[in-house]
């Protein structure tokens, strides 16, 4: 008995684990491909299952769909991602994964005594922010929320790698 090439949607959502509205979803997003059969059924190319394991490995560490659909542009179509393709779609997202990770650690070592906010409320606030100057870099949590390095510049994140 020959290997089935192609799966029907059921198939995907049951070897995969994901909901069979989630693969419309991402099909909808233009993360995984299906063709039509002449009776209009939905028809997968077993590479579908590798993307659809590593769209939830990335969601489950925090990767968006968005930046999921962009790494996958660079993956040749109708083949089954390899290990390859998973380290150049990982070292991608290691930066924005050292960002968000940094972010927590931040957050977390002041989440007992402070929200960030510099607005003086607290009365043992750390990070006392008399006559409000941190309003002046913007508005929101200055303290605890860090800027992410695409809205900064390489420039400014070069600099703070230089600074650890």
């Amino acid at each position: 008995m020959a290997p089935v090439r192609e799966l029907t949607v059921g198939q995907v959502a049951m070897r995969s684990g994901v909901a069979v509205s989630a693969l419309h979803f991402y099909e909808a997003r233009g993360l995984i491909r299906s063709h039509r059969t002449s009776g209009n059924q939905r028809r997968y190319g077993r590479d579908v299952l590798r993307r659809v394991a590593i769209i939830r490995v990335a969601q489950e560490v925090g990767i968006s769909l968005a930046d999921i659909a962009r790494a996958f542009q660079s993956l040749p179509e109708e083949r089954t991602p390899n290990r390859e393709d998973w380290h150049l779609l990982s070292t991608a997202w290691r930066d924005d994964l050292d960002q968000k990770i940094a972010q927590l650690k931040k957050l977390r070592d002041g989440l007992t005594d402070c929200i960030g906010c510099g607005c003086m409320s607290i009365d043992k606030c750390p990070l006392r922010n008399k006559e409000d100057r941190l309003a002046r870099e913007g508005t929101g949590a200055r303290r605890l929320v860090l800027p992410s390095p695409r809205s900064r510049g390489e420039g400014a994140r070069r600099a703070d790698e230089g600074q650890r």
